[in-house]
């Protein structure tokens, strides 16, 4: 079942117009959230940021978040996902084409739900990366369909046969092409700030939040390509990778090529945080 609006529909009565301007235009914001042992992880967080990437480019969201997380709770239940993930969208909806905003704008809601099983043997093997130039636009903490940028870096990683591509900008080290990238330097971690150069992700936040329990310092401060190249260990996080070490980039293995002690720390921790979810159901 897929919502749209505030109704759910079976897939094969789902049209989305061809003036709609998340088709045209790219011009809308969406979200991902996980779901593990049936309950949402981090859904409030996630709002939050939708509605914050949505003020960005002066659209509404059609439902108070309240009310659209009652219906996403709903989708999840409809399609019984144990686990797995939630993506949902909002356009600024459908107009003629036309570069400026409509008069009268009618968002649009669509939003389905997906089975996916946790990608464990990543996590516990680790990933290879490459590094590639950032190109992409300056508002990146803004979660946008505009994401081409992001497809061409990805596919130059599955074209030199690597998980991920982690992008360069004027010499610094932002973020990769669907995930947040930390290096692990003196036994501290580094990530690059939360601005308009990178999206500031929820696993992120957590992963943060988890390093300074545990007494990990944490510098959110910009590094370079050299820094990447000589860290004692490289993670990357993202709602569906979680807390993923890299052992490989550009084709030189990260320290011993082996994933490190923060990395596992970390998703010890991140594990105990889904074992709360569990309690939370029973």
């Amino acid at each position: 079942m897929i919502l749209v609006q505030d109704q759910l529909k079976d897939q094969s009565e789902v049209r989305i117009d061809i003036e709609d301007r998340g088709y045209q235009f790219g011009d809308g914001v969406y979200e991902v959230v996980r779901v593990y042992n049936g309950q949402y992880f981090g859904m409030d967080e996630h709002l939050v940021r939708l509605e914050r990437s949505a003020k960005e480019i002066q659209m509404s969201l059609p439902y108070p978040i309240e009310v659209l997380k009652r219906r996403l709770e709903i989708l999840a239940e409809a399609n019984d996902i144990e686990d797995g993930h939630v993506y949902l969208q909002i356009t600024r909806g459908v107009a003629e084409r036309t570069h400026q905003f409509p008069l009268q704008p009618a968002p649009l809601l669509v939003a389905y739900a997906r089975k996916s099983p946790r990608p464990l043997s990543k996590m516990k093997k680790g990933v290879t990366a490459i590094t590639t130039e950032d190109i992409r636009w300056l508002r990146c903490d803004i979660k946008s369909l505009n994401l081409l940028g992001n497809v061409l870096g990805k596919q130059k990683a599955m074209d030199a046969k690597c998980d991920e591509s982690i992008f360069i900008r004027n010499e610094v080290v932002t973020e990769g092409s669907s995930t947040n990238v930390y290096i692990v330097k003196n036994g501290e971690i580094w990530t690059h700030p939360a601005n308009n150069f990178i999206l500031n992700g929820i696993t992120r936040q957590v992963i943060l939040e988890l390093a300074k329990e545990e007494g990990i310092t944490v510098h959110e401060e910009t590094f370079n390509k050299n820094d990447l190249m000589h860290a004692e260990e490289v993670i990357i996080s993202s709602t569906t990778m979680e807390v993923t070490p890299v052992i490989s980039i550009d084709g030189k293995p990260v320290s011993n090529g082996i994933p490190g002690k923060v990395a596992r720390t970390l998703q010890e921790k991140f594990n105990e945080r889904i074992a709360q979810l569990q309690r939370v159901k029973n």
